[in-house]
């Protein structure tokens, strides 16, 4: 496995020098400083890639191109959008940047409610406590028949907990939520937020897939051109989130999406992290069936707690079975490369815990230095040891 580090470009506070050090030896990045609705310009993207690559690196997933609103609703604004996206998609095959890592979710990214919550080790982790996340779409944004989306005694004890936050916590909670990704320009309100559900009255479940297949059909063939493999990053967490409907949280959804255009252009991000906030996802087997499919990996472990909370645990604890998902990793390596098909799968430590002096420094949410330096070390060890059992199977048939 090719291992990679996400950077955030020249306003992260981890340098490329820094990343270096981690013994990665590819970079994860994407042209945030580009509005949103902006087509990639070819020079920046050639920029962005000589800095890099003048740090010793190589440029070996972009994650992600923005994907605008209209492209979800599919909506009379789309077709546009859509060509802005396959002029970037092309912009970065010419570059040679090989992965590109997209996701669908509607309106909000990534979600949590606690980027700051104590773990065993007394480091900070990222949590979803389910109780104040319904807390904030009831009773804070106040969403028209937001509780009907909810079991009544989770919104009893929704209220129970907005009952005691001061508006502080409030205000917390609610940056917490909607403040927007590490890296990103745009930052919503709870006015915007609440307009940007509304836009999405009336689009179920089928309508937005049907967005989804009618986008990889046009994106596709761009990608088989320009020599790009994607990977569709799964909704994270994996259910729904205000109402919305969300369409890259199962198994089935995957299936759905891969059959649609039956190519190795058009693949998965596997987000360990992401799939195993469903404590149904069974991520061993998951990693087996889509291995051919399987563009980009994101390591990451979660514990799930009974009413769907979940935080972010340690990398090799937690539900998922990490060694298992690697092995299955490695095994669909040795069987592309037997078959020609494909290098090593680009992987990266997807997210860690702030660790040692990285509590009091500024940080990316998620996107530590020392805590993901900690993953990488325990997933390269795991790594390393399965090869070597591999290559003693191989040595003995």
């Amino acid at each position: 496995m090719k291992e990679t580090w996400r950077w955030f470009g020249e306003s992260d506070p981890i340098t490329l020098q820094h990343v270096r050090q981690t013994g990665a030896s590819g970079v994860v990045t994407a042209l945030h400083q580009i509005p949103d609705g902006t087509a990639w310009p070819a020079e920046e993207i050639a920029k962005r890639k000589a800095m890099i690559e003048a740090a010793g690196l190589e440029w070996s997933v972009c994650e992600s191109i923005p994907m605008e609103q209209s492209i979800k609703r599919g909506d009379a604004d789309a077709p546009k959008a859509i060509a802005r996206w396959k002029d970037t998609l092309s912009r970065l095959g010419r570059a040679g940047v090989p992965v590109v890592c997209y996701n669908f979710m509607p309106v909000v990214d990534w979600t949590r409610t606690n980027l700051r919550w104590q773990a065993r080790n007394t480091g900070l982790a990222l949590r979803f406590e389910m109780a104040d996340f319904v807390a904030y779409d009831v009773f804070i944004l106040k969403r028209v028949r937001a509780a009907e989306n909810y079991d009544p005694a989770l919104v009893a004890r929704a209220e129970e907990n907005f009952a005691q936050m001061s508006e502080d916590d409030q205000s917390l909670l609610e940056r917490n939520i909607i403040a927007g990704l590490p890296g990103g320009a745009l930052v919503q309100t709870r006015e915007s937020i609440a307009a940007l559900i509304a836009s999405f009255d009336g689009i179920d479940s089928a309508t937005m897939q049907g967005n989804l297949l009618a986008f990889l059909r046009e994106v596709v063939p761009v990608a088989e051109e320009v020599g790009v493999h994607l990977g569709i990053h799964p909704d994270d967490p994996p259910f729904s989130l205000f109402g919305l409907p969300r369409v890259v949280s199962t198994p089935a959804d995957i299936r759905a999406i891969l059959s649609a255009v039956e190519s190795p252009n058009n693949g998965i991000t596997l987000c360990t992290g992401s799939y195993g906030a469903r404590s149904d996802n069974d991520l061993v087997a998951m990693a087996r069936e889509f291995a051919s499919r399987i563009n980009f990996a994101h390591l990451r472990n979660v514990t799930v707690e009974a009413d769907g909370s979940f935080f972010e645990d340690d990398h090799l604890d937690g539900g998922t079975d990490m060694i298992g998902v690697i092995e299955a990793l490695l095994r669909e390596e040795r069987a592309a490369a037997k078959a020609g098909r494909r290098t090593n799968i680009p992987m990266r430590p997807d997210h860690g815990h702030l660790l040692g002096d990285d509590i009091t420094k500024k940080t990316n949410p998620g996107y530590s230095y020392i805590g993901r330096m900690k993953g990488l070390g325990e997933l390269r060890g795991v790594i390393h040891t399965i090869e070597r059992q591999l290559r003693r199977e191989e040595g003995a048939a």
